[in-house]
């Protein structure tokens, strides 16, 4: 489920990402769509936005109300659109991406670490630096510990995967 939602709102993202970009408001993009993405993450909104018996419309307005002035026209203008197509579900995703394509504008990888065991700040470092030098790009790391993975490390770092731990390996 969760990939069918990133799919339905990458589209989105992308649009807004290049409305921003093109009136020079990425920080205002990301500030209303942060905000956008809490509202609509809120369970008894998200219960409402699921409800089939609540108007789309009356979600949709209570959504703009409780963003207030904090959104720039455009942004008000994608709920619109989004409500319209009966996808204001996919709002939080919506703004993720967002944060994914201003990372990579930056010329910033986020690459995530999944270890057997703890990765101290050391080996994080050296990590990094072979990680940058091999995505030719400033790398964030996000590391987690997967006991399940037996043994080894796997990386992630958008459609690159490099699987180095003993559960991929049998």
């Amino acid at each position: 489920m969760a990939g069918d939602i990133t799919t339905i709102a990458r589209p989105y993202a992308e649009a807004s990402f290049a409305a921003a970009k093109a009136s020079n408001q990425l920080d205002a993009w990301t500030d209303a769509l942060g905000l956008l993405a809490a509202v609509a993450g809120n369970p008894e909104m998200a219960d409402q936005i699921g409800n089939p018996k609540v108007p789309r419309e009356r979600v949709r307005d209570i959504i703009l109300e409780i963003a207030g002035d904090a959104i720039p026209e455009q942004a008000r203008n994608l709920v619109k659109l989004l409500t319209e197509n009966d996808r204001l579900v996919v709002l939080p995703e919506v703004s993720r991406l967002f944060e994914v394509l201003m990372t990579e504008q930056r010329g910033i990888r986020q690459v995530r670490i999944r270890s057997a065991f703890d990765v101290d700040e050391a080996q994080q470092q050296m990590l990094a630096g072979v990680l940058k030098a091999r995505l030719g790009a400033d790398v964030e790391l996000t590391v987690e510990t997967d006991p399940t993975l037996i043994g080894g490390i796997e990386i992630r770092a958008d459609d690159l995967v490099i699987d180095g731990s003993v559960r991929g390996r049998l």
